[in-house]
């Protein structure tokens, strides 16, 4: 509450733990490339797969998109013969109810498949690249980070922004990179860690956030690198369709890559302070 139909990633996350591969496009490319990525990924590990694109933002976003032939696309997702499935001549119940005697063990089969997805994931975009010779989807995706001090963290269209930063900051001699992540769920604890394991500072920023927690995928940056000596910052900002603006993004991580943003809160890139004065909060 209250009601939006604008963009930010509060739906998605609403789903983290629904059992649902969740893939996030970075442009309208990847978001149609993912497509194709998913179908396959959905067929081997049989788990419902979600792509998640940007609305408006990408939804509705003029670009130039390339489109794979027919010929293509059937060779890369080939024909899939499931073994359950929904037929109207010979009609089944599947996945209504299940009792106490096997939800467990369902359970557990879906946290034994998405243990697999990882795999399955990566496996899928390399063989994406192979056949169409792009690089498109996998788990993470880096940028300048073979010396970056400082590290912007992100999902969804906001990459775009955040790699454009880390350039301006480099032309000020801020050592920053940025890390856009693919796949959310399952989460990738090892392609984080490796990635950010030579960072001093770490900013995640979100489209989301849990209401009475804070952050929610900066909590999972977070346990990836518990035991090492990484200072992780959380934000968030672009709720509700509000867009996020470079200038703020940069702002942003020239406070964290200063130490002037303290860890252990979630820091709001956007307020509008003037429209919390006018209802009376300071």
């Amino acid at each position: 509450a209250p009601i939006n139909i604008w963009n930010d990633h509060s739906d998605a996350m609403a789903l983290r733990d629904a059992g649902w591969i969740q893939l996030y496009a970075a442009d309208v490319q990847e978001a149609t490339d993912l497509h194709l990525q998913a179908f396959v990924v959905a067929e081997r590990t049989s788990l419902p797969v979600m792509v998640c694109m940007d609305g408006f933002v990408l939804t509705h976003a003029v670009e130039e998109v390339d489109l794979p032939e027919q010929e293509q696309v059937d060779a890369f997702v080939p024909p899939f013969v499931p073994q359950q499935l929904l037929d109207p001549d010979d009609p089944v119940t599947i996945g209504a109810m299940v009792g106490p005697e096997a939800f467990t063990e369902v359970r557990y089969l879906m946290q034994q498949r998405m243990d697999t997805a990882i795999g399955t994931v990566a496996e899928v975009a390399h063989d994406f690249r192979e056949a169409f010779g792009r690089s498109s989807g996998g788990l993470v995706r880096g940028y300048r980070l073979e010396d970056a001090d400082t590290v912007l963290v992100t999902l969804g269209s906001v990459a775009g922004a955040a790699t454009e930063v880390v350039d301006e900051l480099r032309e000020q001699g801020i050592a920053a990179g940025t890390l856009t992540l693919t796949c959310f769920r399952p989460w990738p604890d090892e392609a984080v860690r490796e990635a950010l394991a030579g960072a001093r500072r770490v900013v995640v920023l979100e489209r989301a956030f849990s209401v009475g927690r804070g952050s929610i995928v900066g909590q999972d940056v977070r346990d990836s690198l518990h035991d090492l000596p990484v200072t992780v910052v959380e934000a968030v900002g672009g709720l509700g369709g509000r867009p996020v603006r470079r200038s703020d993004v940069r702002r942003l991580v020239e406070g964290v890559a200063a130490d002037l943003l303290p860890t252990g809160r979630l820091h709001f890139l956007d307020l509008d302070h003037a429209l919390l004065a006018s209802a009376g909060v300071r």
